[in-house]
Formats: structure tokens, C-alpha cells, sequence
């Protein structure tokens, strides 16, 4: 199993970018996804595609995700070899409280 050290470089931006600037995650669209440290292997491919750069990572190990970030697109859950990562659905009451959170108004 390769580790993220040893992909070719691509289009990372450093710092994240735009998502640690602007909060994303009240954009995502039912689905989360649901972190098990236990079968973390912290081989880090979830922060290398993760393309909202969610994912909490500090000395090298992953730590969680930002779910103020997290769209909900699932790269993260099909980049995961171990299956440490799985996307769930939101509970009606998760959804109320992001969307009333934001502003807007629920539709469920």
C-alpha cells in the first residue's frame, strides 16, 4: 500500500487555500463521512484527495475531520484502504441545526 509520501506531486495547495476561509461545510448534501481511528493506518491518501482539505492531520497522524468543510462528496471514504473512513447519513436534526446555523431554510 502506498503511503502519501510517495505519490507524484500534484496540485496541493498549501495552507488549504480557500476552504480554511470560507466554511463549506453547509453545502453538503446528506452524507458525512464517519472517521474510525481504530482502522487508521495514517497512510494520509484521505488528506491527499480530500479536495476541500477537511481532513485533521497533526504530527503526521490523521486527527478527524472538519465538518465545517466537508461537502459530503465521500473522496475521502473511496480513497481509504482500510475502510477507516465511511460515509453516513445525517440525522434530520444534524441537518436542521447546520442549515439554521447558516441562515437558511430546511427542506426534509
Amino acid at each position: 500500500m502506498k503511503r502519501y509520501q510517495e505519490l507524484p506531486i500534484g496540485g496541493v495547495i498549501p495552507g488549504g487555500a480557500t476552504p480554511q476561509l470560507v466554511q463549506t461545510g453547509g453545502w453538503r448534501a446528506g452524507k458525512k463521512p464517519l472517521f474510525n481511528e481504530k482502522l487508521c493506518v495514517n497512510c494520509l491518501l484521505c488528506w491527499v484527495h480530500c479536495p476541500e482539505a477537511t481532513i485533521v492531520v497533526e504530527r503526521a497522524q490523521m486527527r478527524g475531520i472538519s465538518y465545517d468543510h466537508c461537502k459530503g462528496c465521500g473522496i475521502c471514504s473511496q480513497a481509504c484502504p482500510t475502510g477507516a473512513i465511511v460515509m453516513v447519513a445525517e440525522t434530520n436534526d444534524e441537518l436542521q441545526t447546520r442549515q439554521q446555523k447558516l441562515g437558511e431554510e430546511v427542506c426534509v
